[in-house]
């Protein structure tokens, strides 16, 4: 019986929606994407809220499907990713080198990543245009599935309004 209630107790609050630290302790998600120059999303993946955004960047590079150019092979690595300094990790920094693609993290401690605003900003409003969505904004959904589902939806959606202009 016990363990009945902590099965309910764990699906009401849905999986993988741990207390975020900076939010009162309420639980919810991350959002994690890659997006190229013009801030249209190549890769998106979620994670709980107190989870290391660190974590997060090996799976999101795997994610990046391949990009069919008309002249040339098909890429499947930007050349550049540019992080902050939450991303500032040596084991990352060799997945990103073993991979080709050339890391340009902000040093803990070194550097400040006032020099990354002019790259960030580019990803800080495709996130705004992913909370445009409702759905994703008010969280309706309890299971991870469904919410990573429908940041997948919301990506495509702006890919389509990026490329339709």
């Amino acid at each position: 019986m016990r363990d009945r209630l902590r099965q309910c107790a764990r699906y009401e609050r849905g999986d993988l929606a741990d207390p975020n630290p900076v939010d009162r302790g309420k639980n919810g998600w991350k959002i994690h994407l890659i997006t190229e120059r013009s801030g249209l999303p190549i890769s998106v993946g979620i994670s709980a809220a107190n989870a290391h955004e660190s974590l997060a960047l090996e799976p999101l590079v795997r994610g990046i499907p391949p990009i069919r150019s008309r002249r040339g092979p098909r890429r499947r690595r930007p050349a550049k990713v540019h992080g902050d300094k939450g991303y500032d990790y040596q084991h990352l920094r060799a997945f990103l080198c073993g991979r080709g693609i050339i890391p340009r993290i902000a040093r803990r401690g070194i550097e400040s990543s006032r020099r990354l605003g002019r790259h960030r900003w580019v990803v800080e409003r495709t996130v705004s245009w992913l909370a445009g969505c409702r759905r994703l904004h008010r969280r309706y959904e309890r299971r991870a599935d469904h919410f990573g589902s429908f940041v997948a939806i919301a990506a495509a959606l702006i890919c389509y309004r990026g490329l339709t202009k």
